[in-house]
């Protein structure tokens, strides 16, 4: 009795601190919106920021945890080509697109949006390795695809609600987040994911940079430009990952992952508080409906992952 007792407590603990993670990532996305709309900070020169100093402050924490363990990723020319495409095709074109989505539309649209990269983690398979798709798969397809025209156009066939540049980006972010999702797997198993998301945002940083160096084009700093590039970093990154971690250590990442839905409604809540935007019915059931969707999917394939014996 006492033991599981502990085994439900530690599960509580696990989906609390993965529900502070998504709480944390919906934070982020609305202070991300202030200093892109409010602020007009510049794309190039946020990412550039963002990511190098991100990078460095990851990698400074990861060293701390594993010592001189912290190159142990360079060891290896397949631990180095899956880095470098987790870093360009997840993390760097996640964030720069995910910013544009939010700078074009709303932090709301483009965390929904985002939330979609199950989806496209699934097509993956569909398409390139030739999985035989579940059925929870369509019908997960088919309600998303039910959601994303709720919001997009508020239930209008004439007119959308959000500005197109808004939804490619957004979709865009969601692909390469599903880059970001799938690609580090093998690494964060071999390497503290710490020292892997920290290695990844350097190189993300450092290739911004290159192209546009943080100290040129700098928008005037002020309070509110300087509070909320390190809120993004401190919050959206550095805190939620170790919040992720975190509860990893109460709880497996399947039990975990049923709060992954907080992210996109603190969004939606923030933003209604913050800038006033109260979102239609219609885009409201819109929303429940994706949140839905990928629920179920990723429910199906987490049951599917059970009864299928790990031959690797």
């Amino acid at each position: 009795m006492e033991k599981q007792h502990k085994v439900t407590e530690n599960v509580m603990k696990g989906i609390f601190w993965s529900a502070m993670a998504s709480a944390l990532w919906g934070v982020s996305g609305v202070i991300t919106q202030f200093v892109s709309q409010n602020e007009s900070v510049p794309t190039e020169w946020f990412i550039s920021v963002r990511t190098l100093f991100a990078g460095i402050l990851l990698l400074i924490i990861g060293s701390i945890h594993v010592g001189k363990h912290v190159f142990d990723v360079w060891k290896s020319k397949d631990s180095i080509i899956r880095l470098f495409i987790y870093a360009i095709f997840g993390l760097a074109v996640n964030m720069s697109t995910f910013y544009v989505s939010i700078q074009k539309g709303n932090a709301a649209t483009a965390t929904i949006l985002q939330y979609l990269a199950p989806i496209f983690i699934v097509l993956f398979g569909v398409i390139f390795l030739r999985r035989k798709p579940l059925k929870a798969d369509l019908l997960s397809f088919l309600l998303a695809l039910v959601g994303v025209f709720l919001i997009i156009t508020n239930g209008s066939f004439h007119e959308l609600s959000v500005p197109m540049p808004a939804i490619i980006f957004g979709l865009l972010s969601a692909v390469s987040a599903a880059i970001y999702y799938s690609v580090p797997k093998k690494l964060s198993q071999e390497n503290s994911p710490f020292v892997v998301l920290g290695w990844g945002t350097l190189i993300a940083g450092i290739g911004f940079n290159l192209y546009h160096p943080f100290w040129t084009g700098a928008p005037k700093l002020n309070p509110g430009i300087v509070l909320g590039i390190g809120g993004i970093i401190l919050i959206g990154t550095i805190f939620a990952f170790s919040a992720v971690l975190y509860s990893l250590k109460f709880a497996p990442s399947e039990v975990s992952s049923i709060v992954d839905a907080v992210e996109p409604v603190m969004t939606i809540i923030l933003s209604m508080i913050v800038f006033g935007q109260i979102p239609s019915l219609v885009e409201s059931i819109g929303a429940v409906i994706i949140i839905i969707s990928i629920y179920f999917l990723q429910r199906s394939h987490q049951k599917k992952a059970k009864k299928t014996p790990d031959i690797r």
